[in-house]
């Protein structure tokens, strides 16, 4: 008799539960909002990624993920704000891995998820870059909250558990490459 793995399991389980589940309108929309938030604090850290868009001001990126969709359009200041729902994207970028689950163990693994790529080249370039060269220093965030040497000790401990993380996700989990009893 085969057994199931829980984490094939818990992989359908995701599966069914978001494809019958749809958040309202305004809890998207305020997502959405804080999202921009958190990407322009991001985005005013670092210079050059700011240059970058404010060459490409005005262009419409689409990313889209199952149902989810979330448009972006750089602005005079290099940052980001919502576009238009229905304003037809220069650049789209969708998601083509449909599972949550696989999703979720790509980016532990910290692996780009599978994405097509419609539209503007050079666009697709740009947004290329901020996602290989741009990151978020939440240790220095936290500094400002709570001291240097606090935040750096938290800092430590997180990098030191998304690595074990990263570790147990690439073997497969508990028991992997054991033969079944």
């Amino acid at each position: 008799m085969a057994t199931q793995s829980p984490f094939s399991l818990a992989a359908g389980l995701a599966q069914q539960l978001g494809a019958g589940l749809q958040p309202p309108p305004w809890l998207v929309d305020e997502l959405q909002q804080r999202l921009v938030l958190f990407l322009n604090h991001v985005l005013m850290q670092e210079p050059e990624a700011q240059n970058r868009l404010r060459r490409q001001q005005g262009q419409v990126v689409r990313m889209q993920w199952r149902e989810f969709r979330l448009q972006l359009s750089p602005t005079a200041a290099g940052l980001l704000e919502l576009a238009e729902s229905d304003a037809t994207p220069d650049l789209l970028l969708t998601v083509t891995e449909l599972s949550p689950f696989a999703l979720a163990q790509t980016a532990l693994r910290g692996d780009k998820p599978p994405v097509r790529i419609e539209g503007d080249v050079k666009l697709a370039a740009e947004v290329n870059w901020l996602v290989d060269n741009v990151r978020w220093d939440a240790e220095e965030d936290l500094s400002r909250l709570i001291g240097d040497a606090p935040a750096h000790t938290l800092g430590r401990a997180a990098r030191e558990a998304a690595k074990a993380l990263q570790q147990f996700v690439r073997k497969g989990g508990p028991g992997a490459g054991k033969a079944p009893a």
